[in-house]
């Protein structure tokens, strides 16, 4: 089934650890702007809320949404299932709203194949610090964090698939790099 959005859909993506719900948190901050908030398998961490951060579900009730046809696209992830709920993403397009995913490099290939949208990679600055990151983290034993920067080091070299690469070095100043792409987009789909 192939939507027809009247509203702008950004892709977010880059590897685990990078800052992309950091990025994204900053984003949505003046408004302009609505996430799609994904469902996952994963266990929450202490500061995200569920239908805030992210729908936690069980295995079971992520594959049925996937089976239903109510996910736009998934991922597995880290052993983790992520997914894009397809009624809350067409709601806000049909809205005319410019709808933000922050997904990982999977789900961005399969939003691109099915979808209009404009796509941003976020780079670390350099593989050490991303690896700084995500012992910052703490939440990955030495084991599950070795295999996140190899899946990482994968899903950088994706970024030349997407249409902008932007270094998050530096928060505020990707923030608004990242704020420019998508108001520029936005300009020239609006014919301003």
């Amino acid at each position: 089934m192939m939507i027809s959005p009247t509203g702008l859909l950004v892709v977010i993506s880059g590897p685990g650890g990078v800052g992309k719900g950091t990025v994204c948190a900053e984003l949505l901050k003046d408004g302009e702007m609505a996430l799609s908030v994904s469902v996952t398998t994963r266990r929450p961490r202490p500061e995200e809320k569920e239908g805030e951060h992210y729908y936690f579900r069980s295995r079971e009730e992520f594959n049925r949404l996937r089976a239903e046809g109510r996910l736009l696209e998934s991922a597995e992830v880290a052993g983790n299932l992520y997914g894009t709920p397809r009624a809350e993403a067409e709601k806000l397009l049909a809205a005319g709203k410019t709808v933000v995913l922050e997904i990982d490099v999977q789900g961005g290939r399969q939003i691109k194949d099915i979808l209009p949208c404009l796509t941003i990679f976020l780079m670390p600055p350099s593989p050490a610090e991303l690896e700084r990151r995500f012992r910052y983290r703490g939440a990955d034993s030495e084991q599950v964090m070795a295999a996140r920067m190899a899946l990482a080091a994968q899903e950088m070299e994706a970024a030349v698939d997407y249409d902008f690469v932007v270094v998050n070095d530096e928060l505020d100043r990707a923030v608004e790099e990242v704020r420019q792409i998508i108001r520029a987009a936005r300009e020239k789909e609006d014919g301003i």
